[in-house]
């Protein structure tokens, strides 16, 4: 198959996991990494499916790292690749014989990423975990949902966002740093950081002074009545995120609502006022009456769309962000680069690859 992306030269092997490492293996070969998957012979997924998404663009080879010939073919294979992604708990590739240190001489330029939850170092590293603990440990967790009680925001914050998105953003400047001193290194991504580090802004805010510590009460988490959702007359919802003064005034004169007679956008002790006048008039007209009112407008009010509608939606489709493979509607490969763009492939997560024919290949491309 023909690569094409960003990424084309770029040869990666992944160490069969869960979650953000086969996601994060999923980006690269979305960007046109030539990216392997090492997994153990009969392996049965957690969770089964028609599609595993998280598989796409590549194959794999089952070897049995436990067993010393294979663990041998695994080393030989990592030995030409430029990065390495494993998720394992600390300590298991170093028993295995393939931790970092068996790999500086054969190929010191390697750049090994490393994806946990908790990290390799400090007093959780070798618990177990997933997704809500390690955004619970971050501080995330607690300020989001209603106000009785946390919600996780699905395994976003954390396994793909903290977690996988950091791991590609480590990989890709450990491995710019190596083509400069030919010298690879150990990314050592915890999603514990990753969650910590994408609420900058809100950490940043709660420092000042100005979010309280406490959910439902604060500008972006539903406490603003012009940063919430509303239920309509057909059951649907709309996101509302009218936060600057020009774009609250579209919001109110598309409700066909008076400033005049309502309290003041950012007064606070009025923000109740306001929720019941917002909830009141979107009970008052369907979803897609709403989305048709608002779309194209200043109002920063659009239709909360289910999985199964988002794909159509006509923005989505124009722009291309999704594609269906395999049967499948999934997302494209993201973002877009004007020259080198990505794309999703389909039809390799479970193409196994023979050993001895992507070595030849390897060999070559090297």
């Amino acid at each position: 198959m023909t690569r094409q992306g960003p990424l084309s030269d770029l040869r990666v092997v992944e160490i069969a996991g869960l979650g953000p490492t086969p996601f994060a293996a999923m980006w690269l070969a979305d960007m046109g990494a030539d990216v392997v998957r090492i997994e153990r012979p009969g392996l049965k997924p957690l969770i089964p499916q028609k599609v595993d998404v998280l598989n796409r663009g590549r194959g794999f080879v089952a070897l049995d790292l436990k067993d010393a010939d294979d663990c041998a073919k695994a080393k030989a294979l990592i030995d030409s690749a430029d990065m390495l992604i494993e998720g394992m708990r600390p300590g298991v590739m170093e028993r295995l014989g393939l931790g970092p240190d068996a790999f500086s001489d054969s190929n010191p330029a390697l750049v090994y990423g490393r994806m946990t939850g908790w990290g390799q170092t400090g007093p959780l590293a070798h618990s177990a975990g997933h997704d809500i603990n390690y955004i619970a440990l971050s501080g995330g967790l607690h300020a989001i949902g209603k106000a009785d009680a946390p919600v996780p925001p699905l395994n976003l914050l954390g396994d793909f966002g903290g977690g996988a998105m950091y791991l590609v953003a480590g990989l890709l400047a450990a491995l710019h740093a190596a083509t400069v001193s030919g010298t690879g290194q150990v990314v050592d991504c915890a999603i514990t950081d990753g969650a910590a580090h994408l609420a900058a802004m809100i950490y940043s805010m709660h420092g000042s002074g100005i979010w309280a510590d406490a959910r439902e009460v604060n500008l972006l988490d539903g406490g603003a009545p012009f940063y919430r959702c509303y239920e309509c007359a057909c059951g649907g919802f709309m996101a509302v995120g009218a936060l600057e003064a020009k774009f609250y005034a579209d919001l109110l004169r598309l409700l066909d609502l008076s400033d005049a007679d309502l309290p003041a956008q950012m007064d606070i002790s009025g923000w109740p006022v306001l929720r019941d006048a917002f909830a009141t008039e979107f009970l008052t007209k369907s979803r897609d009456d709403w989305a048709a009112i608002m779309e194209g407008t200043d109002a920063c009010t659009v239709p909360v769309l289910t999985l199964s509608e988002a794909p159509s939606h006509v923005h989505n489709m124009a722009r291309g962000t999704f594609t269906t493979l395999d049967e499948v509607p999934q997302p494209q490969a993201a973002p877009h680069l004007s020259i080198t763009p990505g794309r999703a492939t389909a039809g390799k997560e479970r193409m196994p690859m023979p050993l001895a024919d992507l070595m030849k290949r390897w060999s070559c491309d090297g």
